[in-house]
Order: structure tokens, then sequence, then C-alpha cells
């Protein structure tokens, strides 16, 4: 290796322990604080806690709150996300088939359709879709706002065009003769998806599984207006936000319910990040 490479390398690898060190900054801080008094946060959120088992107290402090049902909020955030992954993938999966063996010029123009939906901005449909989510349950009898079968919904369909586009390169790869010859067989559209397809499809699943949840989990605005601050339904990230209130800010209790929120999503992401890599390339790339 020359002089020059071997500098080049040095340098490259200097500049990504610096950006590994910049990212990791606000999760360490994260961690020191969570082990502290709310009082010792605002003295010096830059010193290392006194005593490390005031993490435990703040963590009985959240969940024997009686202001902030913070057990509630967990559960309620782990129903919204499996419900949603599961209609997600189902509806996506499904879509995406039929518009790859669709030979006709409406399922082209349909999946471009879905495309163009993933660079429409939220923010410009956020207050059309509380009013239309609104006169929809008005119109069926059924509450949608400030319930989970609301919130499923919604993700349904910001969900889908994502899915939609990793599944279908995924699908495309797929050899036809195998669904061919278990349409000669006697199956029918929907056992030869589901028994034929669908088993293919684990790796990009497990991809679509990942990206959705850690969205659907960490996701704040959504919740907040269509569940509200106060309402009987609550996602872990709009509870936090009831630790802020307007002329006291509990920093101990809000910055241990963050961590607490963000084990599931750290621990997933470690497990599961190879199949994150090899999806989106199958998925994408091929």
């Amino acid at each position: 290796m020359t002089t020059g490479r071997r500098v080049s390398r040095i340098v490259g690898e200097a500049l990504v322990l610096l950006l590994f060190a910049v990212f990791m900054i606000p999760f360490v801080m994260v961690i020191i604080n969570s082990s502290k008094t709310s009082k010792d946060i605002i003295f010096n959120a830059l010193a290392l806690p006194s005593d490390w088992g005031q993490l435990w107290t703040n963590v009985g402090l959240i969940f024997n709150n009686k202001t902030v049902h913070y057990a509630n909020a967990f559960l309620d955030s782990f129903l919204i996300t499996v419900f949603s992954l599961v209609v997600i993938v189902l509806f996506s999966s499904m879509c995406a088939w039929a518009l790859v063996r669709t030979r006709r010029a409406w399922a082209t123009v349909l999946f471009f359709a879905f495309v163009a939906a993933m660079v429409i901005p939220f923010q410009v449909l956020m207050f059309p879709l509380v009013r239309w989510m609104r006169i929809l349950g008005e119109a069926i009898h059924f509450r949608l706002l400030q319930s989970i079968p609301g919130m499923v919904f919604a993700y349904l369909g910001f969900g889908c065009p994502l899915s939609i586009f990793i599944f279908h390169g995924f699908i495309k790869n797929i050899p036809y003769e195998l669904e061919e010859s278990a349409t000669i067989d006697g199956c029918s559209q929907a056992r030869t998806f589901f028994e034929i397809v669908f088993p293919l499809l684990q790796p990009i699943i497990i991809t679509v599984l990942i990206l959705n949840g850690i969205w659907i989990w960490n996701d704040y605005l959504l919740p907040l207006l269509m569940l509200g601050s106060n309402g009987v339904v609550q996602t872990i990230p709009v509870a936090v936000t009831a630790f802020a209130g307007a002329y006291l800010k509990q920093w101990d209790l809000i910055l241990t319910s963050t961590l607490i929120a963000m084990l599931p999503v750290i621990v997933l992401y470690v497990f599961a990040q190879r199949y994150i890599i090899r999806g989106m390339i199958e998925g994408a790339i091929k």
C-alpha cells in the first residue's frame, strides 16, 4: 500500500470515527441524564451521575405516575405498531404482486402513482386527513379519530407506497413459471399467492416490517393529530411530552421515558440490520 493510500485510509477512518462520535452524543446524553434528578440535570447536564441507581427510581416514577399513564401508552403503541405492520405487509404485498403480474398499462400507471405518493409531504395532508377521518367516521358510524383502528387505517395509507415499491422490485425476480405450475395444478389466485409467492417474500417482508416498525413506533405528529394529547388512546411519543408542562419540565422523567421508548427499536435494529441491508438491495436494485 502506497503512502498516499495509507494516509487516505487513515483520514477516512478518522472521519468515520468522528461522525460516529457526533451521532452517538445525543444517545449518550440521554443515558447519562436518565440516571440523574431533574435538579442535577439543570445544574450540569454534562456531568456523570453520582448515583446510577437513580435510573430505576426514575423508571418507577414514570410507571407509577397518576397523570401520565405510560404503561397504557406503551401497550397502545405496541398494538398500533403490530396491527399496522400486519395490514401494511398483507395489503402492499398483494397489491405489488397484482401490479407485477398484470400486463396492462393501467397497472404501470397505478404503480407510478404509488411511487409519486412517497414524495408528498405529510404536512400538506395532515389537516385534510383529520377532517376526512372525522367525515368518514360519521358516514360509516365508526370512530376513526382517537381510536386504534383509525390509527391503523392511517398508517396503512402512509406506509403502503414505500412498501409496494420495495415488494414490486422483489416480486419481479420471482420466476413466473412457479405460479403457472400452481395454476396448472388447480390452485386459485389466492392460494397461489399465499402458498407460493408469499413464503418467498420472507427476506423483503422482514425489511418492510423493520422500516415501517421503526417509523410507526417513533412517530409523533400523526398520533398527536388523530389521538390528541389527552385522549384515552396514546402512543409513547405523545405520552413523553406530557412530562413537559408549560411551567415545569421534568427532565429526569422526560429523558428516562425517552430511553425506555428507544430500547425496543435499538434491540430490533441490532438483531435485524442485516435483513434491512439485504432486503433493500434485493428489493430496489434488482
